[in-house]
């Protein structure tokens, strides 16, 4: 009995002479990295910012999502929007615009396959390289189709009900 006490109080002493292997008071984060000379003195600036800028191209297709754009691309347009680095483009309803100025992003479904794909593209993104509007929701615009006049901001009840969806995007497989 004297043999289990005395391994016992072993065990206790031997674990309270160590750390605790996963001590977060031993971890010292680094130091944090001196900024470069240039940045310093604000010479580096122009070049980030030039890259930040959009171009005249993205400015244009941004403003076609805008309100007060002439032939505004509006929920219920039938879109086909075309990536710069995937070969396939891709065709479907515009569900919705979320207008946040340069993050702007227009949300597309389409079925395929019986199966509902939704994809979210932003308009400044440069992965996207043109949209296309092939039928225009509303009975303003000369171009493409004229579609029917959608009433709501946001048509996600044509998640919902195929057959609608299908009756918008009619003929433009």
């Amino acid at each position: 009995m004297l043999n289990v006490f005395r391994r016992c109080a072993q065990r206790t002493m031997s674990t309270a002479t160590q750390p605790y292997p996963f001590s977060t008071v031993a971890i010292v984060p680094p130091p944090p990295a001196p900024a470069p000379a240039p940045v310093k003195a604000g010479k580096g600036l122009m070049p980030y910012l030039k890259e930040r800028i959009l171009s005249p191209e993205k400015l244009a297709l941004l403003a076609r999502f805008g309100k007060r754009h002439p032939e505004p691309i509006l929920p219920g347009s039938v879109v086909q929007v075309s990536s710069k680095y995937a070969p396939t483009t891709f065709t479907g309803v515009v569900l919705s615009v979320r207008r946040r100025g340069a993050d702007t992003s227009v949300l597309l479904r389409n079925i395929i396959n019986r199966t509902g794909v939704e994809m979210q593209y932003f308009v400044c993104s440069p992965h996207v390289k043109d949209i296309k509007v092939l039928m225009r929701a509303g009975k303003h615009g000369t171009e493409g189709r004229q579609g029917p006049r959608m009433r709501r901001a946001k048509l996600f009840y044509l998640r919902d009900s195929p057959d609608k969806m299908t009756a918008l995007s009619a003929g433009m497989r």
